[in-house]
Formats: structure tokens, sequence, C-alpha cells
């Protein structure tokens, strides 16, 4: 049977954060997410959307005449179609990056993927479905994020820095929660610890707010 995959949305927009910010890109947001954190901007995602199949979620994509893809959600790896969709979307000659919570399995996600993992903090609510193992299959390619809302959520990410070694594997993002804690705020405090982090605001939320279509 033909792969199917149930999608939210697909759109085209500017990269918002992570390494190829700013940069045009084809959004392919998958609908479902088995985590519930108490920033997230995108519950719109979590049910509902509409099946479509690999064939022609790739070519919606193409009609965008872009080199790059995102592939979102939700959790996008909450649908076992998703790793298909990664390879056939690499095997289309794309740029292809991945959005995941860490919560699920990065072991079998094609490895021409860029993956962009959202380790949880404390302050998202959802720390605890954190599979620790993922970090390890990271590589030079690769991203990790943390959304920080505090500083409680400062200093765990700093231990998991350490802890895991994650400066000599791999790129690392700091964000601050929208409107939960100041920009400014984490700025100095990476600047005070001289801390081997990319500092990152979410490009889309300045251009756009909360609006869903971009």
């Amino acid at each position: 049977m033909e792969q199917r995959l149930r999608i939210t949305e697909i759109f085209l927009s500017l990269q918002g954060e992570s390494r190829s910010v700013g940069l045009p890109t084809v959004f392919v947001r998958l609908t479902g997410c088995p985590l519930r954190c108490q920033y997230c901007d995108t519950a719109y995602a979590f049910h509902g959307g509409e099946y479509q199949s690999l064939a022609a979620v790739l070519e919606h994509v193409a009609g965008f005449e872009t080199t790059r893809v995102c592939v979102t959600g939700g959790e996008p790896l909450a649908q076992k179609a998703c790793l298909p969709l990664l390879a056939a979307l690499c095997d289309a000659g794309y740029e292809v990056s991945l959005e995941t919570s860490g919560a699920l399995p990065v072991d079998g996600v094609d490895v021409r993927v860029v993956k962009v993992v959202d380790l949880k903090t404390p302050g998202s609510g959802e720390s605890a479905r954190n599979l620790y193992e993922n970090l390890l299959l990271l590589t030079d390619q690769d991203q990790i994020k943390f959304v920080i809302c505090d500083r409680a959520d400062y200093d765990w990410a700093k231990q998991c820095i350490s802890e895991y070694g994650l400066a000599a594997r791999c790129e690392i993002l700091f964000s601050p929660s929208h409107q939960q804690v100041p920009a400014r705020e984490l700025a100095d405090w990476i600047v005070a610890d001289r801390l081997p982090v990319r500092f990152q605001l979410q490009l889309h939320k300045y251009l756009w707010g909360d609006e869903r279509a971009r």
C-alpha cells in the first residue's frame, strides 16, 4: 500500500530559526503530537489535518520551486510515514531538515537529514519525555535547541551541555521562550558565561506574530 501522511499544512515561508534562519523554505507540517509543552504555538496541529499520499506531498512541495524543506509538526516522528517522507525528499535533491522534540527515537532518520532536536527543559513541562540516547546520535550537521523559560532552565541546559559533551557534538541553539524570559536577559547570561551556543530569536514571531498564514 502507498504511504500516507496526515498533513496539517504545507506552505512556503522564511525559516524562522535554526542555522538556516531567514532562508526561503517549504514547511511540511504533520498532524499530531504526544507532548503538551506549556509554550506550544502550534496546538492547531494536534488534531485534524488531511491524509495525503507521499506522492501528493512531494508534488505539492515541488510546486514551490525552492531547494529547502523543513518537516515539522506537531511531532513529525509520531507518524511512521515520516521516515520514508524524509528519505524521498532527500532523494529528490532537497536540503531537508527535521524539527523534532527528541521525545521519539531519531535513529531511523535518513543520514542526509539535518536533525534539529528540541530538548525539553523543565519549564516546558515535558522534560520527563526526553530520550537522552538521541543526543549520542547527533553529528556536526545537526542542531540541538533549548527553549529557555527562566534561569532554572538556563542552568539546567548548561548542565546538559557539560554532561553530554554537546559543544563537541553538534551546534547548540538557545531561544528565549516568547514573552516568558526577556531576550536581552538570556543574551546577557550567555555572554557572561561565554557559553558555546548560538542565541536565536524566532524570526517569524517578529515578522508575523502568532498568525498561522505566512
